[in-house]
């Protein structure tokens, strides 16, 4: 633990100026601001919180390992009371899909503390019950991790903007070390499981999950988690059939959530 906050303090001494660089946050209000993130939902955690997740594929979905964990109990969460919105926006949604199962990366332990452990493996996959095939909601592809002074960009909700994403298109990379991205990326709770992007050629590809946010020296930082063989060997685990199946339950009543119960999965823990 110490030796990480030691790597984040060195990161922020050396790119400081990085933040004066960062564009603020903007709230995709319209049809044509979102019309490009269309693919990044809000993750529905039984009606009591939330998460941040981005589509890979028709029918997977990439966000945070401890987004399917209760931080009271410290369980994992059926997922079968997750539900993916994609294009989430003032109470409406681009479509609505179930969760068929989920798969978590096999050395993440959820014990409510934040180490460069347990952030590189901060990542989850899940399988929709059906595939979203609506034109105007593509997959992002992924791209390899960005390098320290390398401009990313981040696509969230929070606890203060749940009813509609917002897209801060710069901000910088401070470290990368042992898996995990520390970035200037704003993000809050509700966050979790965010796409971090690069920009390559006019397109957008997630290159990190955002899995936590931390202050060192009153500067807020996001942490990270790369991707490369960590997704490799989540999507291996799909094909070899692993993950709970989960039969099509009664169509549920969708509950819209706010700030979200602070016991659910869906939180940040700082350093």
């Amino acid at each position: 633990m110490r030796r990480w906050m030691s790597i984040s303090l060195m990161a922020l001494v050396i790119t400081s100026t990085a933040f004066a660089q960062d564009a603020r946050l903007k709230r995709l209000e319209s049809g044509v601001d979102a019309g490009a993130w269309e693919a990044v939902g809000r993750l529905d955690i039984g009606g009591k919180g939330f998460c941040t997740g981005a589509l890979i594929a028709p029918r997977l979905v990439l966000t945070a390992a401890h987004c399917l964990y209760d931080s009271a109990t410290q369980e994992r969460i059926n997922h079968n009371e997750v539900q993916f919105l994609a294009g989430w926006r003032n109470g409406r949604a681009g479509a609505y899909r179930d969760v068929r199962r989920a798969v978590i990366h096999p050395e993440y332990v959820f014990d409510g503390q934040v180490s460069s452990v347990r952030v590189r493996n901060d990542l989850a996959l899940l399988e929709l019950q059906r595939p979203i095939q609506n034109t105007t909601i593509k997959p992002f592809g992924t791209a390899a991790r960005p390098r320290p002074g390398d401009s990313v960009g981040v696509v969230s909700y929070a606890h203060d903007r749940s009813e509609a994403p917002s897209l801060q298109e710069v901000c910088q990379v401070l470290a990368q070390q042992e898996g995990v991205l520390v970035t200037s990326c704003s993000v809050d709770f509700g966050s979790s499981g965010a796409p971090i992007f690069t920009f390559l050629d006019g397109q957008a590809h997630i290159v990190s999950v955002v899995s936590a946010k931390a202050e060192v020296e009153g500067e807020r930082v996001s942490l990270g988690t790369a991707l490369g063989s960590p997704l490799a060997l989540l999507q291996a685990e799909l094909v070899a059939g692993k993950g709970v199946f989960q039969d099509a339950g009664p169509v549920r009543k969708r509950v819209q959530v706010g700030a979200g119960d602070r016991n659910s999965g869906a939180k940040f823990v700082k350093p």
